[in-house]
């Protein structure tokens, strides 16, 4: 099972989860980016994500088709926002299910590592002082937890 979507509303991780979750799912991981207060020294007020909607939608199902088919049929959901988002804000969501751990965590990490790569979604920032900044992320270290 693969789910992909860009959405504009806030995204329902329990719902997501509903869509991977099967008795034959031992494992179930996850990976939520969310909008945080700092980034590079600067305070940040939220977030706006734009994307090149049909071009985006096209390589994220292509991602957790890979995901699937890589990491021994994992069932895979995603779900990346557009908008502009608060502080606090789930801005993407990656819920993988699998008989085991180890195939689970990795098509996670691998999911939301391509996305970063291939996936034509921008964010601008928006700053406490009020400026505004585009910011490509795209090959900054991996530091997120998964799991």
């Amino acid at each position: 099972m693969t789910h992909a979507a860009l959405v504009r509303q806030p995204i329902d991780v329990s719902g997501l989860t509903s869509l991977v979750a099967s008795h034959a799912a031992g494992a179930i991981t996850g990976f939520m980016g969310v909008v945080r207060d700092v980034n590079e020294g600067r305070a940040v007020a939220g977030i706006e994500y734009t994307a090149y909607e049909e071009m985006a939608q096209r390589e994220m199902e292509q991602i957790v088709h890979e995901a699937a088919s890589r990491f021994d049929n994992v069932s895979v959901a995603v779900q990346h926002r557009l908008g502009e988002l608060s502080l606090g804000e789930i801005s993407v969501a990656i819920v993988v299910a699998h008989a085991h751990r180890a195939p689970a965590l990795d098509a996670c990490r691998y999911v939301i590592e391509e996305l970063k790569k291939r996936v034509p979604i921008w964010k601008r920032e928006h700053y406490a002082d009020g400026s505004r900044a585009w910011v490509d992320d795209r090959n900054a270290p991996a530091t997120e937890v998964v799991g």
